[in-house]
């Protein structure tokens, strides 16, 4: 039965990040450099990689976090969410702005990718714990 919380977590983050995106879609292409068409959307928006990985990685994901809440004694939603929240905010994020740092990307970048991670990590804990 876990796989199937686990699944569920995946989903409710990767939704999340949709419409995260879709409303961020302007500013996250301008601080990713990601090339545009003339329609203005991403060259490789009909490419399914990215997608497919991306719901590969939240499977990923969320599998670990449910071993990490169970191997810490997490039980509560509310305990799932904070959970969540800090595996985000503290493990996440500042990896992937030293990643950009590097890179040379704007910090506006981490700002919108790290605001992702900590929503969606804090959805998985809770849905998670939902079961």
């Amino acid at each position: 039965m876990e796989i199937f919380n686990v699944l569920a977590a995946a989903a409710a983050s990767f939704f999340f990040g949709a419409l995260w995106y879709m409303v961020l879609s302007g500013p996250w292409m301008a601080a990713s450099g990601v090339a545009q068409g003339a329609d203005g959307k991403p060259l490789n928006a009909s490419n399914p990689r990215p997608y497919i990985l991306s719901a590969v990685s939240a499977v990923l994901v969320a599998g670990m976090m449910r071993h990490v809440l169970a191997a810490s004694g997490v039980t509560s939603i509310s305990g799932g969410a904070i959970a969540g929240f800090g595996i985000g905010a503290f493990l996440i994020v500042p990896w992937m702005m030293m990643n950009n740092e590097f890179a040379g990307k704007p910090f506006q970048l981490t700002v919108i990718d790290g605001g992702y991670a900590v929503i969606g990590c804090t959805l998985m804990g809770a849905v998670l714990m939902a079961f």
